[in-house]
């Protein structure tokens, strides 16, 4: 195993992970998630018309019942399998249940990894017996090993608090480094405290998080079919129960749940498949919000933009192209300038006066840099995270099913 990394566990967590054999040899691919009894469970999912089967199971799950354990296998997605896959996904749950004396919909399902290939639940039911005896509430960093698929390394991030006196624990893994567009999460992401939480605050706290984190990187423009975050609260930490959505406390701790929501997404970002640099999309003065991200999403989805950015190339044409097709209704060009960092690359309609190509070609060979682009149109802004594309975005792509 490589670098190990630094969490704090999450009183009334445990993970455990076993090889199931799923796609990938001689490595775990299956993780359980065991939630302390009386546990809180908030969720947001992908909005991708062809979610994968346990995507709907674990919808339908949730909605019955809070869980007690989250069971997640890579290497296979699930997806496009019709009702098969369904009875698959509950299969899979049953193996849990069945071992832990709990309902079926007590077990919420993940997967990732190929799409449309029949999920081999004969191989997860025999591995979850391992994935139990190895639970442990240090588990967390063989979780975030176990749950890659194309990811180069695993993402672990983890946090700590006062609330009521006492301290309180944040932590979360993720999985992401392909097939990445907001539209819910857009990967695979597991968040946990041991504070006692509300359920109805801790969705308010997740979806929180998920809109500047999550939901504000792109590395490929794709949405996937199983994405899925997921927050839980153990609620053991023996801090007041946060019942209040005005109270410091539930503020306190919004914080700090996005925050770990941020490190995972940025670290999503630099995983990207091939990529060589982090960007930061910044759009100001826009006419709302959305138009904001309309932008930005424009820019940070342009495979001529994407790949002058891999070539270090200060093609600034590339940028302002993809701003004029943006989609914005009577969008004056004059009032609009581009920086890459510092540099000034367009004003009053085009080329900066001042904008040099040396002092371009200066940003564009870092390997972290920033778009800003100020619309002159309003008060709106966003901000989005992106990288560049690559020849090894393409190479892993194009193999990815050999």
């Amino acid at each position: 195993m490589s670098e190990t990394l630094e969490f704090y566990p999450v009183p009334g967590i445990r993970l455990g992970t076993a090889g199931a054999g799923i796609k990938y040899p001689d490595r775990d691919d299956l993780v359980v998630m065991e939630l302390a009894e009386g546990s809180t469970c908030a969720a947001v999912f992908t909005r991708n018309a062809f979610c994968a089967a346990p995507v709907v199971v674990a919808r339908e799950h949730l909605a019955a019942v809070m869980p007690r354990y989250l069971l997640i296998n890579s290497g296979n997605a699930n997806a496009g399998t019709g009702d098969n896959g369904l009875r698959a996904a509950r299969e899979a749950c049953k193996a849990v249940a069945a071992a832990r004396a709990c309902a079926i919909n007590q077990v919420l399902p993940f997967s990732t990894g190929v799409i449309g290939e029949p999920l081999p639940v004969d191989r997860i039911a025999v591995a979850v017996p391992d994935a139990l005896t190895a639970l442990s509430e240090r588990g967390w960093e063989r979780a975030a090993r176990a749950i890659m698929t194309t990811d180069t390394v695993p993402k672990l991030i983890s946090r700590q608090l006062e609330l009521s006196g006492k301290t309180v624990t944040v932590t979360g893994m993720a999985k992401g480094s392909g097939m990445i567009r907001p539209d819910m999460a857009t990967m695979l992401a597991y968040i946990a405290t041991d504070a006692l939480v509300d359920r109805q605050l801790l969705q308010q706290c997740l979806e929180r998080a998920v809109k500047p984190s999550f939901n504000s990187i792109s590395v490929d423009g794709d949405t996937s079919t199983n994405d899925a975050c997921i927050l839980v609260a153990s609620g053991v930490s023996g801090c007041s129960p946060i019942t209040d959505q005005a109270s410091a406390d539930f503020a306190k701790l919004c914080e700090v749940v996005e925050d770990v929501c941020m490190q995972l997404a940025r670290a999503i970002v630099l995983d990207g498949e091939g990529a060589t640099k982090l960007v930061e999309i910044r759009v100001e003065e826009a006419a709302s919000e959305q138009e904001a991200r309309d932008v930005a999403y424009t820019i940070a989805h342009s495979p001529l933009v994407k790949t002058a950015l891999f070539a270090s190339d200060p093609n600034w044409g590339r940028i302002l192209a993809a701003v004029g097709r943006a989609g914005i209704e009577q969008l004056a060009i004059e009032p609009i300038r581009i920086w890459l960092d510092d540099v000034c690359i367009v004003r009053d309609g085009g080329r900066a006066a001042d904008y040099s190509e040396a002092a371009g070609q200066r940003v564009m060979q870092q390997d972290q840099l920033s778009i800003r682009v100020a619309l002159g149109r309003g008060e709106a802004k966003t901000r989005v995270l992106t990288c560049d594309l690559s020849y090894e975005y393409v190479k892993i792509n194009a193999e990815y099913r050999t």
